[in-house]
């Protein structure tokens, strides 16, 4: 489904004016100490940039705290400000039944918004009023631009994702239905801006923080724009409403953007064209990228298990030093199993036995792992964890090189009753792995071939052309 109603004309207005640029409108007690002033130094600023304003952004706080007179003010501003901007109402709506209902109307009907930001606290039935309506727009906060967001943004709760933030994401595409969606993720905050990105693909990000809190335009759009080149809103209110010249400063931010945004699509497009395919992109990228900064990946002259020499090295233990990037490697994990039926991760020891911890966690899947030798004592188990004999089991590992010790594990796993047809690993090193899976009776799932990996890697500068081209003609030779 296509973007709709206010969405619909946000993109149109974007593409218009050729700007990402939202301007923010607050009128702050120094330059505005009434309603009318108010009202005089908002419209001042809105006709200053009038020609490269994506949308307008006024904030009720100030407008509120000027009595019955301010909200007055708020009401004329948005019925004067340049036809055809959209308006989005600052307030941080959120509440339930009747009350989510009257906030809505004030916002919408009283005041002319053509959309507002609102919290998730209180879950998608209170936020009905504000996002059933496709001709208005809601924008949710999601992660936002103060420090001490992370309190309780950053909170790691069970369920798909990392963060609350990110259950935010992932939520409010869900309580949309597809019809469009905003949310409010910070400009100082760009890592957070890309994890929400790749929860949420198709939302519209309103990113406030660029100018006086610090925020950076490029990294901004580099890591929220999406591939259709739209999508984010920069938020800028200090950097203009103060500068000597806004109608001036207002042009520079918009022509930042502009660069910003021909750059990070160019740099896709040509990653794209080095590839002859899709770059990784999002999660993917980060765990790729993550791999070689943890020293997962090292180049020169190895010998494996098996006696070959090896011109790479993928030592995945080194995961348990990086624990952002591990959590990473769960996710990915975690979404690879979800289209498959089983009860348990089955984790091999020892290096995936952490990999495993990590999709458990996320995913809320109990774990099981078969032991390298039975104990001796105790219950002399040879699988530990809480099964039952029938179970369906998810074999998990790090690497999928030649499949032989996946389908021993195989055996200890039907010793004691476990059932499994299907094997989810990091990284899929070879080809042999795959046939002598399927000869077992297992079928194998990757994150990564090796292959695409080398391909990020090349495209990254993080391997040079001799190195990527021997380790080909290696795994071309086994």
């Amino acid at each position: 489904m296509g973007e709709q109603g206010f969405y619909a004309r946000l993109a149109a207005r974007c593409l218009a004016v050729d700007s990402l640029l939202c301007v923010g409108l607050d009128p702050r007690p120094a330059q505005a100490p009434t309603a009318a002033d108010a009202v005089r130094v908002c419209l001042e600023i809105a006709r200053a940039t009038e020609g490269v304003a994506a949308a307008y952004k006024p904030n009720a706080a100030f407008f509120e705290a000027l009595g019955p007179d301010g909200w007055r003010a708020l009401c004329e501003l948005v019925a004067s400000l340049p036809d055809g901007v959209p308006v989005i109402l600052d307030a941080k709506r959120g509440d339930i039944a009747s009350s989510a209902e009257a906030y809505a109307r004030a916002a919408f009907d009283v005041v002319g918004a053509d959309a507002v930001t609102v919290h998730p606290w209180l879950g998608g039935e209170a936020l009905g009023p504000f996002i059933d309506d496709p001709d208005r727009g809601a924008f949710i906060l999601c992660r936002t631009s103060n420090p001490g967001a992370a309190e309780l943004q950053h909170v790691s709760p069970m369920g798909p994702h990392g963060t609350l933030y990110e259950t935010v994401a992932e939520a409010a595409e869900a309580w949309t239905a597809g019809r469009g969606v905003g949310l409010v993720v910070g400009a100082t905050q760009p890592e957070a801006l890309g994890r929400v990105r790749d929860v949420a693909p198709n939302a519209w990000i309103l990113a406030p923080g660029v100018g006086a809190q610090g925020g950076d335009a490029v990294a901004t759009l580099e890591a929220g724009l999406r591939t259709d080149g739209l999508g984010v809103l920069v938020n800028v209110s200090r950097g203009i409403s103060q500068a000597d010249d806004p109608a001036a400063a207002a042009r520079d931010y918009a022509e930042q953007l502009r660069a910003a945004r021909a750059a990070t699509l160019e740099a896709r497009a040509q990653r794209t064209r080095a590839r002859g395919a899709e770059p990784l992109s999002g999660l993917h990228a980060r765990i790729a990228d993550g791999l070689v900064d943890a020293g997962c990946v090292r180049f020169g002259s190895f010998t494996l298990k098996s006696g070959a020499t090896s011109p790479i090295y993928l030592d995945l233990r080194r995961l348990v030093g990086a624990p952002s990037l591990l959590a990473d490697v769960g996710r990915a994990l975690g979404a690879l199993c979800a289209p498959l039926t089983f009860d348990h991760l089955a984790s091999l020891p020892y290096a995936a036995v952490p990999i495993g911890t990590a999709a458990s966690l996320v995913t809320g899947i109990p774990q099981v792992y078969p032991r390298k030798e039975a104990k001796s004592y105790g219950t002399k188990a040879r699988v530990e964890g809480v099964f039952e004999p029938g179970d369906r089991v998810v074999m998990v590992d790090d690497l999928a090189t030649t499949g032989g010790s996946k389908v021993e594990a195989l055996e200890k796993l039907s010793d004691v009753g476990l059932v499994c047809s299907d094997v989810v690993v990091l990284i899929e090193r070879g080809r042999q792995a795959r046939p002598q899976l399927a000869a077992a009776g297992l079928e194998l799932h990757a994150v990564f071939t090796l292959e695409l990996l080398l391909e990020h890697w090349l495209a990254e500068g993080a391997v040079t052309a001799a190195q990527a081209a021997e380790v080909r003609a290696f795994l071309a030779a086994g």
